[in-house]
Formats: structure tokens, C-alpha cells, sequence
């Protein structure tokens, strides 16, 4: 039927006395066998058509004289593609305005085949028109918009095919103004998916003059951070790969543009899926302007992307997309974060404050405690991470170790600990620095360790270890006695086995400190209830705090031996096993005589 309905078609726009009145109902017919199933009907239909433009051709010979002669063929055409004949060209862009509204209602058809055909015959048409699509720019878009959100995936291949040509063959000054504007009234993805396909059919030399504005456009928070839809995000990251690709070395200009979109998709939870496909596409960014990598995109950008993500910070929340694109910047630039410590402390300062929303304080902490834990190839990469510590202590860490009501407070106290003992365990610091975070800090994290979470206690105890084990000869060893063995002692009856092996590493630490003291002798009686609470201990029902504990005492028999072996022989009787008690007995055995 198909090959029949195209013999006739054909035959008529041939023969046909009155065919030039019925050239814009007959030619829709013959082009859309243009793209049939049956090789042989595709055949026939090409066969007419060149026929026809040849007779219309020989017919308007006069009118088409000056293009006959003088018409240069354009200097970019689709790879591929034979240019249709001067007729059939012609015969075409004479129709198109007839033919073009029907054809556009067809593409937004209720029935399935209907759009289908109507966006095969959309492209044959547009490659046809050729720069004579211009006039019907706003028509065209319009319905490009509407059927790119096509649920059957031909119709929306066939319409970025389509698109593809408004590139080709329409200038930038046309169709990226059109585009850029609709972009700015209504974001949609659809938007974004033509405007990547005439970005994929345009020459590179045409769109250089209108990189920049096309950068700023895509890079204004009301069109990359538009929406956090999974299929937006992914057609954004296409229209910047599209970019690099056709623009090549020209994205120089534009790259911190591109590198603010690229950073905004990545920081979309939804968009996790992409990360790896973003990192491809700054590694493409990076390699058109002959850079190693992305992290030296980042180095090239970091005090802007800083700027860039800070410039409302003192009006974040929890919800601002601010905050996840500073945790990309921060976590993704790898060293060249440590570059840029004047607005990251700055925006830290700001964020951290008591007065501010609860979980962006949890969130910027898990941030900062993430970098510390790898201090020297993050924040600390220059060396000057150690210049920031006061503002740290005083400004930061100080404010939110106080004790506040609350279950969210008191996770921002654990989040707080956490970053602390990053930073103490980070080796960073000299000891005079511990010394200064000690001198600032220390009733914060002995309180700390009351606190209901485990983690939280852990950290505290682990944190005054570092400070026993760096600087124990600066503590005031009689308040440190009388006032915070206590705490430790209550630890060792913790709930938790890894609190309870912290807290008993802090007091061998605390003896180490301790055996050479000049106050020694003054703290005889304290010693000994020392020792009398410890052996208790010693008796732990896990393995791992008995020999934790056994090392306390160790380190703790040089201090006293004989009150310590009288203290034994009391409770040997009373634990489960003596095997502790014994070895600490030989141990201070072979001490004496050693000595």
C-alpha cells in the first residue's frame, strides 16, 4: 500500500496539471517515505523526489538563475549527508510555512505512530529548509520543548536529530538568544536537551563569540541549580560535555563557568550515580586547556569557586545547595583546598556559630572532620593549616562543645569531639600548638566525657591521651590528680570495651608523665586509692581491658612498688583468676631486681 501510495504521489508531482497548487499537501506525503521500513519504498521515493526538483528546477529557471549560479554550498553540513538538489531545496522552503503548523500539531498527536512519523519528517523537512527555518524559529522551539518530554524515545531521538540542524544551519545570534530565553522563564530539560543539540550541530568557529554568554547563562543559579530531578542534572551534564567537545580548547574562557555547573551536579544527592561521568568531564575540560587534570582546574579556580559558594553564607540552612556544593569543592580538590584557607575558615567561623541551624552545623563539622582526618593531603597541603588553630579553638570548636539541651546538640558536640581528635592525631601539630588546644579546650573535653554517646566519651578520652603523651609535664599534676583521674576511673566501668581500653590507655600515659614528678610524695594516698580501683578492674569480664588494665599497672608500680604488692595480696583471693595479679607481682619482682 505504501509503495503504491508513494507511485501516486510521486506521479501526480510529476504529471499533475495543477500539481503547484497541491505541492504543500502532496510533498509531506512523498518525504515521509523518505524514513520507511522497506528499503525499496525509501528508493522509490528519493528516485521521484529528484525528478521533481529537477523538473521544478528547469521549470523556474529564470527565477532560480542567480542561485544556480552564484550559490555557494555551505562550509558546515552534517557528516554524511547528501545535499538535496536546488529544486527540492526550493520546493521545500516555498511550502514550509503551509506545511509547518500541521506538522508541528502532528508531533504533539495523541496517537503514538502519528508523533512518530511527524519527527522522521520533521528532520527530512528542516534539512530541506536549510537556513530558511529562521522565520519559524519560535514555532519550531516551541515544539522541540513539548516532544524532547515525549514518553516514546523515537520521537525524541528524531527531535534532537532535528535540532541538531537549527545548529547547523540557523546562526547563534538567532537561536541561542531564542533558547537563552526560554531557559530563563521556565527551565525545563527539555530546554537544556535542545539547546545541547545545537550546541552538537553548530561549527566551532560560529559559536566562539557566544561562549561566554552561553557559560554565564548555564552558570546562573536559576538554571543549573533549577532542579535536583535526576533527568535535568543529566541533561545539564550533557550540555557541557557537548560544549568541550565542539568547543574544544575556546572553553578556556568559560571554564570556572563550567566548572560551577559541573560542581552543582555533583553536589545534588540524587546525582551520586554521575560523579564518575563528572569527573570525566573535568578531565575533558582540563585536557582542552593542556592541564595534568581536574585538580589543576580546581587550582585554577579555587579562590573563585570560594567566592562563588560563600557569597550568602551568612544566611545558610540545612536546605541551601550551598553547603553541598562547598563539601564537593572542599572534599573534591583533593590538596588544592589548603590553598584557599582564607574564605574556608572564614565560611566555617561564620557557619559554626551557636545561633545558627543546627544541621548545617552537623553537616559543615562531618565536612571538616572528613578533611582533617587527612589533614596533610587536604586543609594542611601548604604547611599554613596550623595558622588558623586559634581561630579554630576560640571561634569553633569552643562555641559548640558547650553543653545545650537536646538530642541535636549534643550530636554536634560528638560531630565537634570528632574534629578535634582529627585534628590532635592528625601529627600536624608541633607540641607547643597541642599545648595551646589543651590550654583552650580541656574542661570541654573532660565534660565530654559524660556525655551519652559513645563515640563521643571514646573521643574525649583518646583526645586527653595526646595531650598526657605530647605535653603531660605542662599539666598542673595535682588538679590533673585530684580532679581528673576520677573521670577516667568512671570510664573504666563504661559500657563500651573501646571506651573502656581508651580510658585505660590515658592513665598509663598519665603515670609516664608522673613517675619523675617533684609532687610525687605528696600524692601517696591518692595513689593508693588509685591502685586499689584498678585492681578491681584488673578483674574485667573482657580479656582486652584485663590486659590493658595490666599495662596501667605496669607503668604505675614504679611509683609505689611495695604499697602496690600489699594492695595486691588483698584482692588476689577475691578475683576470678589470679593469673593478673601474678604477672603483675613478677613484673614488679623483676623490676627490683633489675635495679
Amino acid at each position: 500500500v505504501r509503495h503504491a501510495v508513494t507511485t501516486v504521489i510521486g506521479e501526480w508531482l510529476l504529471h499533475l496539471r495543477d500539481r503547484y497548487s497541491y505541492f504543500h499537501k502532496l510533498i509531506p506525503l512523498l518525504l515521509g517515505s523518505f524514513t520507511d521500513e522497506i528499503p525499496e519504498n525509501m528508493k522509490l521515493a528519493r528516485t521521484y523526489w529528484e525528478k521533481i526538483g529537477l523538473q521544478w528546477e528547469k521549470e523556474n529557471e529564470d527565477d532560480l538563475k542567480d542561485k544556480m549560479d552564484f550559490s555557494v554550498s555551505p562550509s558546515h553540513y552534517p557528516k554524511g549527508v547528501a545535499r538535496p538538489g536546488l529544486g527540492c531545496r526550493e520546493l521545500v522552503s516555498r511550502n514550509l510555512s503551509k506545511i509547518f503548523p500541521g506538522l508541528c500539531h502532528d508531533i504533539t498527536d495523541w496517537v503514538e505512530s502519528t508523533r512518530i512519523k511527524a519527527s522522521q519528517l520533521l528532520y527530512t523537512l528542516l534539512l530541506h529548509a536549510e537556513d530558511h527555518i529562521t522565520q519559524h524559529m519560535e514555532l519550531l522551539l516551541r515544539t522541540l520543548y513539548q516532544a524532547c518530554l515525549d514518553e516514546e524515545s523515537n520521537v525524541v531521538k528524531n527531535c534532537v536529530t532535528a535540532a541538531e540542524l537549527i545548529g547547523t544551519f540557523v546562526s547563534p545570534k538567532v537561536s541561542l538568544r531564542l533558547i537563552t530565553s526560554a531557559l530563563g522563564k521556565a527551565t525545563k530539560p527539555s530546554c537544556i536537551m535542545v539547546l545541547t543539540a545545537v550546541i552538537r550541530g553548530s561549527p566551532k568557529e560560529i559559536l566562539q563569540p557566544h561562549l561566554t554568554d552561553l557559560g554565564n547563562t548555564l552558570s546562573q543559579r536559576g538554571v543549573c541549580q533549577q532542579s535536583e530531578e535526576v533527568f535535568y542534572t543529566e541533561q545539564l551534564l550533557c550540555c557541557i560535555q557537548a560544549l568541550i567537545e565542539v568547543c574544544q580548547e575556546d572553553c578556556k574562557e568559560i571554564s570556572l563557568q563550567l566548572m560551577k555547573v559541573l560542581v552543582t551536579i555533583m553536589a545534588v544527592p540524587s546525582s551520586q550515580h554521575l560523579k564518575e561521568k563528572v569527573e570525566e568531564t573535568m578531565s575533558s575540560l582540563a585536557e582542552v586547556q593542556q592541564l595534568d587534570g581536574f585538580l589543576y582546574l580546581y587550582k585554577q579556580h579555587i579562590i573563585h569557586l570560594m567566592e562563588w559558594v560563600s557569597v550568602s553564607h551568612d544566611c545558610w540552612t540545612c536546605y541551601s545547595p550551598e553547603i553541598l556544593q562547598l563539601e564537593v569543592i572542599a572534599t573534591h580538590s583533593g590538596p588544592v583546598i589548603g590553598e584557599a584557607l582564607d574564605n574556608f575558615i572564614l565560611i566555617l567561623k561564620t557557619c559554626l556559630q551557636p545561633n545558627k541551624d543546627p544541621q548545617m552545623r552537623l553537616k559543615l563539622f562531618t565536612v571538616l572532620s572528613q578533611l582533617l582526618q587527612q589533614a596533610s593531603e587536604t586543609v594542611n597541603s601548604q604547611g599554613l593549616f596550623p595558622s588558623y588553630l586559634e581561630t579554630l579553638i576560640k571561634d569553633i570548636l569552643a562555641p559548640n562543645l558547650q553543653w545545650h539541651a537536646g538530642r541535636t546538640a549534643a550530636a554536634i558536640r560528638t560531630t565537634a569531639v570528632s574534629c578535634l581528635w582529627a585534628l590532635v592525631h592528625s601529627e600536624m601539630l608541633s607540641p607547643e600548638e597541642i599545648a595551646k588546644v589543651k590550654d583552650g579546650l580541656m574542661p570541654q573535653i573532660i565534660a565530654a566525657m559524660d556525655e551519652d554517646s559513645k563515640i563521643a566519651r571514646l573521643m574525649a578520652c583518646r583526645i586527653v591521651g595526646v595531650f598526657l603523651k605530647v605535653c603531660g609535664r605542662q599539666f598542673d599534676e595535682d588538679k590533673f590528680t585530684k580532679t581528673y583521674t576520677g573521670k577516667f576511673l568512671k570510664r573504666l566501668d563504661d559500657a563500651s570495651s573501646d571506651v573502656r581500653l581508651a580510658a585505660a590507655h590515658t592513665l598509663t600515659n598519665w603515670f609516664k608523665c608522673f613517675k619523675d614528678s617533684d609532687v610525687k610524695s605528696a600524692m601517696e594516698n591518692h595513689i593508693e586509692f588509685l591502685y586499689q580501683e584498678l585492681l578491681i578492674h584488673l578483674d574485667d569480664p573482657d580479656q582486652n581491658t584485663q590486659n590493658a588494665l595490666l599495662e596501667v599497672l605496669k607503668e604505675g608500680s614504679v611509683l609505689y612498688p611495695e604499697l602496690l604488692v600489699k594492695e595486691i595480696e588483698g584482692v588476689v583471693h577475691k578475683h576470678r583468676t589470679p593469673a593478673y595479679c601474678n604477672q603483675l607481682l613478677h613484673h614488679i619482682q623483676s623490676a627490683r631486681e633489675s635495679a
